[in-house]
């Protein structure tokens, strides 16, 4: 594998490093979470709807395990590869320890443009996938949930295909599963509506008015949409979003009801203000819509603009909500933004985070901005176990408290050590995974000769 595909690993746990100065973290234990416990490379053979036959490769990593059983999603993306996949390991173990639940980090992904097949395909390989990861994945052992392209039905086929290759019905192996299938309530906006907690955190120590707080998106997925969604409702103005495609800006706020709406019915975020595009309209060519026949009623107000357009915007709170490395050293003098609130994984390398704490930003570190999801991927995986489901109102109150706790936790440990928020958040995961594994003995144990008695 070249090496710049490893880099994104490499820079994630350069991560520990600048932490463990404040954890006081044994230095065995450091070195165990530089090493990802297990990885499995499989290939996985699927006939296509025109009867050929294609091989997809795909991955499962297993980081760490001292705390409990592996836990992380599984995404279907063209750009998959393993370093990519050790990197989203890592970080779910780092956050998993940040909010306290037991879990260790796991991920997995297959290459692959989900957009190209039919649905019969995607059934297939989902199948496929889980036929081929069957033995290194389980309830107590490696528990997956949906990432990037994949989601509730696909977790359904694939929670469906373990049940079979181990002849019982086994709910707990998945969560993010659809609710009849024994998905828990409240999971569908739990990554977006974590992150919403967390600026629901700083808009009461900082005093906020949210009609004052001016808010841009980047990713309009799953978590993108819920954020903005809540957001929006509570009075924030939402003045840009963008996806693959490209974005929309207004200055005076979107209407996000109006925009989700639009999005998840064309797939198209530039479709909302006309019928075609903001960047076409279909009656006077332009994104400006001023002619008299245009359906958006926008009065020329909104702009389409680009993914690294909207990164530069002179808005309050950023909110990264895509893929990886979107501020890098390259564009990071350049962001306006004070507050910065990851929801994607890994927006930020390491060079441009350098230059964003001298610049003064806030950054409230995805492990901690999207942990909401493996939260309530966990309250998930406690209901199927039990049997026993709870009210989705009974969930986000959980996940509210969670959230709210951690998050004040952490930023009493920026504030006590004079770090970023980043540092700070490594900080309290390594203390607790540090805890974990020098609770089993380390050198300073078992070189001292300390009796068990």
């Amino acid at each position: 594998m070249p090496a710049s595909e490893d880099d994104i690993f490499l820079n994630a746990i350069q991560r520990l490093d600048k932490a463990a100065q404040f954890a006081e973290i044994d230095e065995e234990a450091l070195e165990k979470l530089r090493h990802p416990k297990s990885i499995l490379q499989v290939s996985i053979p699927v006939r296509m709807d025109d009867g050929t036959l294609r091989i997809f490769q795909g991955y499962r990593v297993r980081h760490d395990d001292t705390r409990g059983p592996t836990k992380g999603g599984i995404r279907f993306h063209p750009g998959v590869h393993l370093g990519e996949v050790k990197a989203l390991a890592f970080w779910m173990t780092c956050k998993c320890a940040v909010v306290g639940i037991p879990f260790g980090g796991g991920k997995g992904g297959v290459i692959v443009d989900p957009k190209q097949l039919s649905r019969m395909e995607l059934e297939r390989l989902s199948r496929g996938y889980i036929d081929r990861v069957a033995d290194f994945i389980g309830p107590e052992t490696d528990i997956p949930a949906p990432d990037v392209y994949t989601n509730a039905m696909i977790m359904g086929w694939m929670m469906d295909e373990y049940s079979k290759i181990h002849r019982k019905r086994t709910p707990d192996v998945i969560t993010g599963k659809p609710i009849p299938l024994g998905g828990s309530l409240g999971r569908g906006d739990a990554t977006g509506r974590g992150a919403y907690y967390c600026i629901k955190e700083l808009e009461r120590l900082k005093n906020w008015q949210p009609s004052e707080i001016s808010i841009a998106v980047q990713g309009f997925g799953n978590a993108g949409q819920h954020v903005a969604s809540l957001l929006h409702a509570d009075g924030y103005r939402i003045a840009a979003v963008s996806d693959s495609r490209g974005g929309v800006y207004r200055e005076d706020g979107l209407d996000i009801p109006r925009l989700i709406e639009s999005k998840n019915r064309t797939r198209r975020i530039d479709a909302v203000y006309c019928e075609g595009s903001v960047c076409d309209c279909p009656v006077c060519g332009t994104g400006e819509c001023h002619c008299e026949n245009c359906q958006c009623g926008d009065g020329g107000k909104s702009t389409p603009i680009s993914n690294a357009e909207l990164l530069e915007l002179d808005v309050d709170i950023l909110i990264p909500a895509a893929l990886e490395n979107q501020l890098t050293i390259e564009n990071a003098t350049r962001i306006k933004a004070p507050v910065i609130v990851e929801v994607a994984n890994g927006p930020t390398t390491n060079a441009a985070d350098e230059v964003l704490s001298e610049q003064g930003k806030l950054i409230v570190p995805d492990i901690l901005a999207n942990a909401g999801g493996v939260t309530v991927s966990y309250f998930e995986w406690v209901q199927n176990r039990a049997g026993f489901y709870w009210s989705e109102e009974e969930v986000q109150d959980r996940l509210h408290r969670i959230m709210a706790k951690e998050f004040n936790a952490i930023y009493d440990l920026m504030t006590k050590h004079k770090i970023d928020m980043r540092t700070a958040a490594y900080t309290q995961a390594l203390k607790r995974i540090g805890d974990a594994i020098e609770s089993q003995g380390t050198c300073r144990y078992f070189s001292n000769g300390a009796s068990t008695s």
